[in-house]
């Protein structure tokens, strides 16, 4: 009597075609949940710097440097080394006598990191944004502006 050893062709086919279907769903979600996680670098730098905004107004009476108006009472707003996702901004606004009483943080996403087309942005009154620019490369994986748009988006397609 002699015995057979190993694996049918068969046997081996139908091991790659389920180990084909477990990869067309995992790879998709695990690159989903990757950029998910860029994301909270842009919040928890924005929630830092409205923090500091603050301080400064509490300081100065004023979100710009100067009572003419016209920057941003951090200056240029500083890149840190857990800032790799996106690029910051800070712009002042509606001046009067003391300076500049109103700002808009935006964190713009970077397109070497696979975010071109995605802003969040956070202003003087605590109200968060989210703009994804049609035919960009995050518009094409699925994200979209939130209506009414007055959260940061967390899920696709606009789920805060």
């Amino acid at each position: 009597m002699r015995f057979q050893q190993g694996f049918t062709l068969i046997e081996v086919m139908i091991t790659v075609v389920i180990v084909a279907i477990l990869a067309a769903v995992a790879v998709p979600n695990y690159t989903d949940y990757v950029t998910r996680s860029k994301f909270t670098e842009a919040h928890g730098t924005l929630a830092d710097l409205r923090v500091k905004m603050e301080q400064y107004y509490m300081d100065n009476r004023r979100y710009s440097t100067t009572a003419a108006g016209g920057t941003c009472g951090l200056g240029a707003v500083p890149a840190t080394a857990n800032t790799r996702y996106f690029t910051y901004a800070c712009a002042t606004s509606t001046p009067n006598a003391s300076g500049d009483q109103q700002y808009v943080l935006t964190a713009t996403g970077a397109g070497a990191e696979g975010l071109t087309g995605l802003a969040f942005t956070i202003n003087h009154s605590n109200t968060r944004t989210t703009t994804v620019t049609a035919a960009t490369y995050m518009a094409d994986k699925g994200y979209a502006t939130p209506s009414p748009n007055n959260c940061w988006v967390k899920k696709k397609p606009s789920l805060c």
